[in-house]
């Protein structure tokens, strides 16, 4: 039996979800060394309101952010500052 109805259609009974992607800007993030950095970052920056993603990368310096609207800068910056890092600024 297929899973496709006859005007050529799929009916697998599977919901549908939909995806909403954000806005996604890249920090230049001084002082972080370890897992441990990582994760509180991770944590710090993922708590606050609009924030969807938080991706750290510890070898290039960098923190990823995907927000579900433009990011507040000055409160991500308090936030890692907060944590004992420093927001250097927008990735180029």
């Amino acid at each position: 039996m297929s899973c496709c109805t006859p005007d050529g259609s799929c009916s697998t009974g599977t919901a549908t979800v939909e995806v909403t992607t954000g806005v996604t800007t890249v920090y230049d993030v001084s002082g972080m060394t370890c897992g441990h950095c990582k994760a509180t970052l991770t944590e710090e920056i993922g708590a606050l309101d609009g924030v969807l993603a938080v991706d750290v990368d510890l070898d290039a310096g960098q923190v990823t952010v995907t927000t579900a609207d433009e990011p507040d800068g000055a409160l991500l910056a308090k936030v890692v500052d907060d944590a004992g890092y420093e927001l250097t600024g927008r990735a180029a």
